[in-house]
Order: structure tokens, then C-alpha cells, then sequence
């Protein structure tokens, strides 16, 4: 196998020469490495097409049901969504700050916050993440197709869900192995049309929703809020924080901070909020569709719609859900070079693309409705350890003032080092201590009942001294399912690798000045 320099687009491919006028080639060459200056291109509103178009998918309208289903009342359900959306693609925008300053895929610029090597740990978890999420919206994709062919009478066995998969597979593949450009391109237009379809679905089933119903619904408890909006998190930006500088590193260094963080939060939250809304309005005016969706999130939606609009109905499904499978695969190839493997970027895709078509295969024509609820829960599951790595890297960004140093993100021996333990601990530590205030939601996971270990508290039993510290009603209690896991991961890996990390970034910009100094006197001979 070839061995690629991890620092340039290819062996073959050096780059556009410098003061060249930039090309738009038909597969994209860069990799991992920087991204030059002449390369650099676009404006920070570029980015609200991406994050948008991969977020209108009718399964934000199913996560309607998902909110109510904590027993939450309209208004505590309409905040939790607002809350969760918004913070959650919050942490997107501001992780795309690394993306602008740094030229370079997220995963790569973690290496200055956790060494060289100590990066594979949340190179590991970033890419099972990734290609765990694109087999299940590819598994998704195929199975919201047959469910809508089949209604509409034209299923035959398994050959609709044949030609669905192969034709979805091919448009994810295709996407990911071409790369930046055809994607930005392909998500614009995509925003556009799933907007056209979507407002036309609300326009056929407004008529569904019975607010003397809504305001009916009881309310709920302070921890079912807190829980419905951590859903809201986990299912939409957090799942989305290790690919956010992996869109923003072609804008020039000079692009606007504020333009970098506001575009993916107001593109990524806002279909997220008016869907996840209209959904909870639809869900809550009928308990028999409230109870379809659980069992069938896409499907379900099409039982309200008439004949006529189910075939645009599948497409805007598909696409919705291909729109973000496409984003998976292209940043899950990005942190296969980051690991390490030494191919081109494109490659890198292929070999993604490979591992998605044996999971999805697996899954929509082989495997039972458990496995997929608790392969489903497992990746909700990983969402802990990303949190706590999205804490860390975000404390990391806050710290520097200086530039990264190209070099060093490429070697074991440059000023980032080859393994940094604060900032690996802190990503343990909260993912211990998240795990131990998640349980597996779903109910399915056979193997996942080990969570929440912490959620019965600290007992101290000495003599006659007994009592119990911060319990929070055990697995079966009222904040077993606030999911609080989630954030306290974040917060540990924030406030810890701030506190304890910050003398090294010290240290770091320090080498990096002495570094910039020596090199300007040794010029000025």
C-alpha cells in the first residue's frame, strides 16, 4: 500500500501552486492535511446550507413524539426543544472556530489538545460514531422507501428494498468519495427542495393538530424537561460536534468569528425547532399516531397524508436522511486518515462506504427490531464519550491565541507531543461519570444494563452513621431518564482540561513565540 503524507493533498496532487487562480476539481484531493491559503474560499453564511439540509428530515418531526413521550406538558416541551436545539448546534458553531483558525478536519486539530497518539482514543469512538449513524440512516432510508411503496401498492418482497438501497448507497458513496465541493453544492439545493416538500406536508396535515387537545396535556416534572431536552441534544448537534470544523477549515483565516459560530447554529436549530415542534403538536392531538411513531417513526407519518403525496413524501424522506448520512461518510473518511490509515482521502470514503453497505445490509434484510433499538441505543450510547472529548477540545480553542502549529499536528515530536494526559483523563473520567447517569432508554438493550451506576447515589455506612449523597431515585427514578449524563461529561471534560490543561497550552504558546522569534532573527541575517 502507498504510503500518503499526511501533510499535503496527495503524492501526486502538491496543490494548487501558489498565486494560482483556484480550480474546482471533480474529486476532491485534500485530505488531512492544512488547507492552503489560496485554497481558502467562501464566507461563514456559506455554512447555514450544510447544517440546514442535514437536519430537515421528517424523523425531527417523529422526535415530536419522542419529547412527549417524558410525559411533559405543550409548553415544557416546546422549551425543552428550543433549549436543546439551540445549545446543542451552539457547541457546533463554536467548534467550527477550530475549522477557520486551523485549516484542518476537527479530529486532526484535537491532536494539539491530546497529543499525536493520545488522539486516537476520540478518533475511536468520533468514527464508530460516524459510520454507525450513516448504515442506520442508509437502513432507514430503505426501509421509509418500502413502507411508502408498499402502501402504495407497487412492493414486491424484497425488490423494492433492493433497488431503494442501491440507489441511496450510490448517491451516499458517490457524495463522500467526491468530496467538499459537490457536497456544499449538493446541500444547498437539497435545503431548498426538502423546504418546497416539507412545507407542503405541513400544509396537508395541519389540519391534524387540535390545540384544545395540546393544552390538555398534563405537565411533567422538572427532570422529564431536563431529559426531553438532552434527547433534543444527543439526537440532533451533539451528534454532530466531531464534524464541525470539517466544513468550516476552506474559509479564509480572516472570515468572521461570529458569522463561523452563528451560521451552523441558526442552519442546524432552526429546522430542528420547527420540526420537532410541528411534531409535537401532531403527536399530542392523537395518541393512536403518538403510538405509530414509536414503533415506526417514519412510516407512521405517512398514515395521515393521502395517496397522492406519498411518492414526494419518500423522496423528501430519502433525501432528508441521505442529506445527513452524506456528511457522516465524508468526515468518517477524514478520521480514518487521522487513525492513521495511509490512503487518499477518497479512499479513506470507499473503505467507509464498504463498511456502511455490510451494516445496512445486515440490518434491513437480515436482523430482528431489537438489534436495531440497541444498535440504535449504543450509538446514542457514544454520544457520552463525545461529549466529554467536545468539553475538552472546546477548552482547548478557548485557551490558544496563537495560530496551530502545522507541523506539530503531523508529529509525535512537535510542541503538541505524542500523548497529553490531561486532556485524555478528563475524557475518561467524564465518560465514567457519564455513563453513570444514562440508562438505555430504549428498554431493548439486553447487554446495557450496567448504566447508571450513579444514578442510587453515594452511600457512607459507618457504625451508625448511614447516609446516602446525591441520590437521584436509582434506574427506575424520575431523572433516570433526564439523561444528565450528557452535559456532566461535557462540563468534566470543559472545567477539568481548562483547570488542568491550561499550564500545558501555556507552555505550548510559549514554545511557538520563542519558535516564530528565532526564525524571524534568523531571517533578518
Amino acid at each position: 500500500m502507498t504510503t500518503v503524507d499526511e501533510t499535503s493533498p496527495t503524492p501526486s496532487d502538491p496543490g494548487t501552486p501558489e498565486g494560482s487562480t483556484r480550480t474546482r476539481r471533480p474529486v476532491e484531493m485534500n485530505g488531512i492535511n492544512v488547507i492552503t491559503e489560496d485554497e481558502r474560499h467562501g464566507r461563514p453564511a456559506g455554512l447555514f446550507w450544510p447544517w440546514c439540509a442535514s437536519n430537515i428530515s421528517v424523523l425531527a418531526v417523529s422526535y415530536g413524539a419522542f419529547v412527549l413521550g417524558f410525559g411533559i406538558g405543550l409548553w415544557q416541551a416546546i422549551a425543552a426543544t428550543v433549549v436543546g436545539a439551540v445549545v446543542s448546534f451552539l457547541l457546533v458553531g463554536l467548534v467550527s472556530i477550530a475549522g477557520k483558525r486551523g485549516s484542518a478536519p476537527t479530529l486532526t486539530l484535537s491532536r494539539a489538545a491530546f497529543g499525536r497518539y493520545g488522539n486516537t482514543l476520540p478518533c475511536l469512538v468520533s468514527y464508530a460514531l460516524l459510520v454507525g449513524w450513516e448504515t442506520v440512516l442508509v437502513a432507514l432510508s430503505t426501509l421509509a422507501t418500502a413502507t411508502v411503496f408498499e402502501r402504495l401498492g407497487w412492493a414486491h418482497g424484497n425488490q423494492t428494498k433492493v433497488i431503494a438501497f442501491v440507489v441511496v448507497a450510490l448517491i451516499i458513496v458517490a457524495a463522500g468519495i467526491m468530496g467538499f465541493d459537490l457536497i456544499m453544492r449538493l446541500q444547498k439545493y437539497l435545503t431548498i427542495a426538502l423546504i418546497i416538500v416539507t412545507a407542503v406536508y405541513i400544509g396537508l396535515t395541519v389540519d391534524h393538530i387540535h390545540p384544545s387537545t395540546l393544552n390538555d396535556i398534563p405537565h411533567g416534572p422538572t427532570s422529564a424537561v431536563i431529559g426531553a431536552a438532552v434527547l433534543v441534544m444527543t439526537g440532533f448537534g451533539v451528534g454532530w460536534v466531531n464534524t464541525a470544523a470539517d466544513y468550516s477549515r476552506y474559509l479564509p483565516r480572516k472570515a468572521s468569528t461570529f458569522g463561523v459560530v452563528w451560521w451552523p447554529t441558526f442552519g442546524g436549530s432552526l429546522p430542528v425547532v420547527l420540526l420537532v415542534i410541528y411534531g409535537i403538536m401532531l403527536a399530542g392531538s392523537d395518541k393512536a399516531l403518538n403510538a405509530a411513531i414509536g414503533s415506526d417513526p417514519i412510516g407512521a407519518l405517512t398514515t395521515i397524508l393521502p395517496t397522492w403525496f406519498l411518492l414526494p413524501f419518500a423522496i423528501v424522506a430519502v433525501l432528508g436522511l441521505v442529506s445527513g448520512a452524506v456528511m457522516d461518510i465524508y468526515s468518517s473518511g477524514l478520521t480514518l486518515l487521522t487513525l492513521g490509515l495511509p490512503v487518499q482521502r477518497w479512499m479513506a470514503a470507499a473503505i467507509d462506504g464498504v463498511l456502511m453497505v455490510i451494516g445496512a445490509t445486515y440490518i434491513v434484510f437480515y436482523a430482528t427490531s431489537d438489534f436495531v433499538t440497541i444498535f440504535e441505543a449504543f450509538l446514542i450510547i457514544l454520544g457520552v464519550p463525545m461529549a466529554a472529548w467536545c468539553g475538552v477540545f472546546l477548552a482547548d480553542v478557548l485557551m490558544r491565541r496563537r495560530d496551530y502549529d502545522e507541523p506539530s499536528l503531523f508529529s509525535g515530536s512537535g510542541v503538541y507531543g505524542r500523548f497529553r494526559l490531561s486532556a485524555v483523563l478528563f475524557m475518561v473520567l467524564g465518560t465514567a461519570v457519564g455513563w453513570g447517569l444514562v440508562i438505555d432508554t430504549t428498554g431493548a438493550g439486553k447487554h446495557l444494563g450496567w448504566l447508571g451506576y450513579f444514578l442510587d447515589g453515594f452511600t457512607i455506612d459507618v457504625g451508625n452513621y448511614h447516609r446516602t449523597w446525591f441520590d437521584l431515585g436509582g434506574t427506575g427514578g424520575n431523572w433516570a431518564y433526564a439523561n444528565l449524563g450528557v452535559p456532566i461529561a461535557l462540563a468534566i471534560g470543559f472545567v477539568g482540561y481548562l483547570v488542568f490543561g491550561f499550564l500545558g497550552v501555556r507552555r505550548q504558546e510559549r514554545a511557538l513565540r520563542r519558535s516564530a522569534e528565532s526564525s524571524s532573527e534568523f531571517a533578518g541575517v
